[in-house]
């Protein structure tokens, strides 16, 4: 399943985003899901991933400040971002383990 994210924008250094992951076109149920991100001129990498039951893991440049969670009423994932670092500018993107790249959403950290 194709998945798609949103929810990007501008924000300060110190705040918080929230990110959605949705599929769309069907009514298929999102599985695992993995964020990752690509920051300009550098190659995508992971950040987070959530399994279908709630378990987490995170990459350690976003652990503490980056939240995973799922709401399997809505077919959505969110990735909650706290103390948001210009660090953290990047296009993010979300996908099933073995679902093909969907569109990403930019988010610049900057004042």
């Amino acid at each position: 399943v194709q998945l798609q994210a949103s929810g990007g924008g501008l924000v300060q250094p110190g705040g918080s985003l929230r990110l959605s992951c949705t599929a769309s076109g069907t009514r298929f149920s999102i599985n695992a899901v993995g964020w990752y991100r690509q920051a300009p001129g550098k190659q995508r990498d992971f950040a987070a991933h959530i399994t279908r039951g709630g378990s987490t893991i995170y990459a350690d440049s976003v652990k503490g400040r980056f939240t995973v969670s799922r709401d399997s009423a809505k077919n959505t994932v969110y990735l909650r971002m706290s103390s948001l670092k210009p660090d953290d500018t990047a296009v993010y993107y979300c996908k099933e383990p073995a679902g093909p790249w969907g569109k990403g959403t930019l988010v610049t950290v900057s004042s």
